[in-house]
C-alpha cells in the first residue's frame, strides 16, 4: 500500500488519515521516494526541504491521532512555485537576475495552505521571470516533461505541472497571467485552475495575474480552492469574501442538459490548431451534447492586433526592469527574453499606448463574445509541447506568444479557466481541453470541469519514473 501513496488524491489522503489507514509521515516519505526516482532529470523542484517537511508531518501525524486536524489540508504534501514568496526563502523568478533575499513573510497562496496544515515540502521551478511558456531558465535546471523528457513541460508553472504529473504528492500551486497555470496543465495532462481574478489573494497583484491549483483531479483542485479563495488584504484586486461550497464540485454532480457551451476551434492569432488538438475538443463537445448541453460555435474574437499588443505592452514593461539592472545582472538575463524585451526600444509613447490599450479591447471582446454563453469549450493550446530547450513553440523570442491565443483573453477578461486532459496525439503526449465560465463563476467551471473528467475516455496510466536518462543539459 505504502508504495503508492503518491499516487494517491488529496482526497484519498485524507479518508486515509481519518480512518488510520496510513500516515501523513508516511505519504511524505513515499512522495520523497517518487521525487528522488524523477530529479534531477525532470528538474521540477527547487529547495527541497524534506526535514523540515518530516517535521511537519510528524506534528500533522500527532493532530490526527488525537482526531484534531488543524484544518482542511493537514498532512497533504504540497509543492508551491517559486514566486509565491515563502517565509525565510529567497524568491529568484526563476532567473539569475534577482538577488537571493529571504522573503519576509508568506504571499497569501502560501500562507493559506500553510494554515490549512500542508506539508510544504519544496519550491517548484520556472523560466526567468516566468515570461516563457518553458522551464527554460538562468537559475535553476530546464524542467522536463515526464511524458516525454524532451519535451518541455510548459509554463511559466514548468515545475508545478511536472510535479503534478510525476506523482510528487497531490498538490501543486502555480500562477498564471496569460496561460501559466492551464498551458503546463495541458502539456502534461493534469488539471490547472486559473480562478476569477481576485479569487484567490496574491501578492503582488496585477493586472490579469491570479494564483491556483494543479492537481491530478478536478476535487483536488476544488479542495484546494476552498483554502486558497480565503480573504487576504494584502491584494488590491481580492474579491470580497463569499461563502462558495466549493465541496459541490464533486458532491452534487451538474446538470448538463440545456447548458449554452461555445465551441471555439479558432482562437483568431496565433498558430494554428494541430489536427488532434481539433479532433480532441471536437470529441469533449459531442461527449457533453450527448448529456443535452447545447453546444454554440463561436466565431474567433482574438485578433492578431489584440495579441501583437498585449506582446509589445509586456515587452515594454519587460525592457523597463531589465534597465533597472545593473549591466552584469542584465547579462545574466536569458539572451531571448533580452532580444524579446530590448525590441520595444523603439516604441513611441503613442505606441506604448495603443499596446495596452488592447488589454482593455481583449476583455470587452471577451465579455462580447461569451453573452448568451455559460461556457466556453476550447483547445488550451493549439499545438503539443515544443522541445524541452526552446523558449517556446516557435522558438522565436519575437514570435513567443503566438500560443496564447486561447488562454490569455481569459485573463484579460477576469474569467475563471480551467485545463483538463482530454485525450492524447499521436506522439501519446497529452491533449489540453480549457473550459471557461462567466466571470465569478468559478464553481460552475470547476464542476463542469468534473462532469466531463468523468465522461470522458479511459486515460493512459501516469508516467511513473524516467524511462530513459535525459539529454544533457545544454
Amino acid at each position: 500500500m505504502t508504495q503508492h501513496l503518491h499516487q494517491l488524491s488529496a482526497q484519498e489522503l485524507l479518508a486515509g488519515y481519518r480512518q488510520g489507514a496510513f500516515s501523513p509521515v508516511e505519504v511524505l516519505r513515499d512522495v520523497l521516494t517518487q521525487v528522488a526516482r524523477w530529479e534531477p532529470e525532470l528538474d521540477a523542484t527547487w529547495r527541497l526541504r524534506p526535514d523540515q517537511a518530516l517535521t511537519d508531518a510528524r506534528a500533522s501525524e500527532a493532530r490526527w491521532l488525537k482526531r484534531r486536524p488543524l484544518g482542511a489540508l493537514d498532512g497533504v504534501p504540497i509543492t508551491i512555485k517559486d514566486n509565491i514568496a515563502t517565509q525565510g526563502d529567497p524568491t529568484p523568478l526563476g532567473t539569475r537576475a534577482v538577488p537571493l533575499v529571504p522573503a519576509k513573510a508568506d504571499a497569501p497562496p502560501a500562507a493559506r495552505v500553510l494554515e490549512a496544515g500542508a506539508v510544504f515540502f519544496a519550491k517548484t521551478t520556472m523560466p526567468d521571470y516566468g515570461m516563457l511558456s518553458s522551464g527554460l531558465s538562468t537559475f535553476h535546471r530546464i524542467a522536463r516533461n515526464p511524458w516525454d523528457l524532451s519535451r518541455t513541460p510548459g509554463g511559466s508553472s514548468a515545475g508545478a505541472g511536472a510535479a503534478a504529473a510525476a506523482g510528487y504528492g497531490p498538490l501543486h500551486l502555480g500562477t498564471d497571467i496569460g496561460g501559466s497555470i492551464r498551458l503546463p496543465a495541458g502539456w502534461c495532462g493534469v488539471v490547472g485552475f486559473k480562478p476569477s481574478l481576485g479569487r484567490v489573494p496574491i501578492d503582488p497583484p496585477y493586472m490579469g495575474r491570479a494564483a491556483g491549483p494543479i492537481t491530478r483531479t478536478v476535487a483536488d483542485a476544488a479542495l484546494l480552492m476552498q483554502v486558497l479563495s480565503a480573504p487576504d488584504a494584502r491584494d488590491s484586486m481580492s474579491l470580497p469574501a463569499q461563502t462558495i461550497d466549493w465541496t459541490a464540485t464533486w458532491k452534487k454532480a451538474k446538470p448538463l442538459r440545456g447548458l449554452r457551451i461555445g465551441l471555439l476551434l479558432d482562437a483568431g492569432c496565433g498558430l494554428p490548431v494541430a489536427p488532434a488538438i481539433h479532433a480532441a475538443v471536437q470529441s469533449a463537445a459531442e461527449v457533453l451534447q450527448a448529456e443535452g448541453a447545447h453546444i454554440v460555435p463561436m466565431a474567433p474574437f482574438m485578433t492578431p492586433e489584440m495579441l501583437a499588443g498585449l506582446d509589445h505592452f509586456w515587452r515594454m514593461r519587460s525592457l523597463i526592469d531589465l534597465q533597472a539592472l545593473s549591466d552584469d545582472a542584465r547579462a545574466s538575463v536569458l539572451p531571448c527574453i533580452r532580444t524579446w524585451a530590448e525590441s520595444a526600444q523603439g516604441m513611441s509613447g503613442a505606441d506604448v499606448f495603443n499596446a495596452y490599450a488592447q488589454t482593455h479591447a481583449v476583455r470587452v471582446a471577451t465579455h462580447q463574445a461569451m453573452q448568451g454563453l455559460d461556457y466556453v469549450l476550447s483547445p488550451t493550446a493549439p499545438c503539443g509541447p515544443a522541445p524541452c530547450d526552446w523558449p517556446s513553440p516557435t522558438n522565436d523570442p519575437l514570435r513567443g506568444l503566438e500560443h496564447i491565443g486561447f488562454t490569455v483573453p481569459f485573463n484579460m477578461g477576469e474569467q475563471p479557466a480551467i485545463s483538463l486532459n482530454g485525450g492524447y496525439d499521436d506522439d501519446g503526449l497529452p491533449i489540453g481541453i480549457q473550459i471557461a465560465g462567466q466571470r465569478f463563476d468559478d464553481l460552475g467551471v470547476l464542476q463542469l470541469a468534473r462532469a466531463f473528467e468523468r465522461l470522458r475516455g479511459p486515460q493512459r496510466p501516469w508516467p511513473d519514473q524516467p524511462l530513459t536518462p535525459a539529454p544533457p543539459q545544454g
